[in-house]
Order: C-alpha cells, then sequence, then structure tokens
C-alpha cells in the first residue's frame, strides 16, 4: 500500500490549499492530491469515505458472528464431531477478531476525536479496516468450510472452499489492485 492509499501525511501540514502549488498535477511525491485538498479536508474526506466501507463490513461480520454464537446452543451442535467443534471454536474466533477490528476505527474516532490527528487516525483506522477485511475473509471461508462439511461429508468440500476463496480474492483483492495499477495516474 503506497503512501497516497494510506492516508499517510506526504506534505507539510502548513501547505494551504491556496498555494502556488494548488494548480500543479499530483505527481505522487508531495502533499497534493489533485483536489485542491488541506491536510485536515483531505483527512475528513478520507473518513468519511472509509466509514461508508466499514458500514458494509461491519452488518456482514455482525450477522454472522451473531449466528455463529447461537450455533452452539442448538441441540445438533452436540453431536458435531470434535473435528468440527474445533472448526466452529476457530470460525467463531476469528468471527470475533474480525467484529473488533471493524468497530475498532469507531472507537479510535471517539478516543482521538478533537485532539488535532485525524489524518494519523485515518491511517491507523485503515489498517485497522484492512485487517478486519482479511479476518472476515477468514471466518468466512471457516464457516463454510464447516457448514459444507457437515452437510454433505463429501472430499470435495475443501476443493469447492478453495474455488470460493479465489473468488473472493479475486474480487476483493485481485481486481482493484489490477485497476489500481492500469489506471493510476502514472505521472
Amino acid at each position: 500500500m503506497d503512501e497516497r492509499d494510506s492516508g499517510a501525511p506526504k506534505d507539510d501540514p502548513r501547505a494551504h490549499r491556496h498555494s502556488d502549488k494548488a494548480s500543479e498535477p499530483d505527481t505522487g511525491t508531495g502533499g497534493h492530491d489533485g483536489r485542491g485538498e488541506t491536510e485536515e479536508e483531505r483527512a475528513d474526506r478520507r473518513w468519511q469515505e472509509l466509514l461508508q466501507e466499514i458500514r458494509v463490513a461491519q452488518t456482514g461480520v455482525q450477522i454472522l458472528l451473531g449466528f455463529l454464537l447461537t450455533v452452539v446452543f442448538t441441540p445438533l451442535f452436540h453431536d458435531l464431531e470434535q473435528t468440527d467443534k474445533t472448526i466452529y471454536l476457530v470460525t467463531t474466533v476469528l468471527g470475533s477478531l474480525a467484529t473488533g477490528a471493524l468497530i475498532g476505527p469507531v472507537s479510535f474516532h471517539r478516543l482521538v476525536s478533537g485532539r488535532r490527528v485525524k489524518p494519523q487516525a485515518v491511517v491507523w483506522a485503515s489498517r485497522l479496516t484492512f485487517t478486519g477485511l482479511l479476518l472476515l475473509l477468514a471466518t468466512l471461508m471457516s464457516a463454510l468450510f464447516l457448514i459444507l462439511r457437515v452437510a454433505t461429508h463429501d472430499p470435495y468440500v475443501p476443493w469447492l472452499v478453495s474455488g470460493v476463496l479465489a473468488w473472493y480474492l479475486i474480487c476483493w483483492f485481485a481486481l482493484p489492485l489490477w485497476v489500481r495499477f492500469r489506471y493510476a495516474d502514472r505521472s
């Protein structure tokens, strides 16, 4: 992840929107991002964008975790093989970790709000969000593996889960990275 995407400030925080550099194109080496924003305005915009992204992921992980937390109280849970119970425990812990990472930016913002560290808060919240997405991916794969294993007991389950994992990796990472490298400003 480069500095432009991490939210890390690259320019002098005293730079102003109306400076002589405000009309220059973004070269990726200075603080100007092509929008004419101050560092604070950029942090505000990036924070709002991050919150929108987190809302989608938070909802999914919270529903999944809620489901996982109820499974242990069903009568069929006690009939599971020990291997399936272990997979369930791993899945539940992964879901809890993902939930913590995806809710973390909200707490982070609340604790640092008004301290004039929003650019740095955006960087750390972005890192937490990315970590949460990785943990959500692991949770989804583990849950899918458990469900298909219990439902079918077929030897093709790991291959099917691997195919779904490949699809997620393409949708979540490969395609966005391809677009980033293909269409990013190279000047």
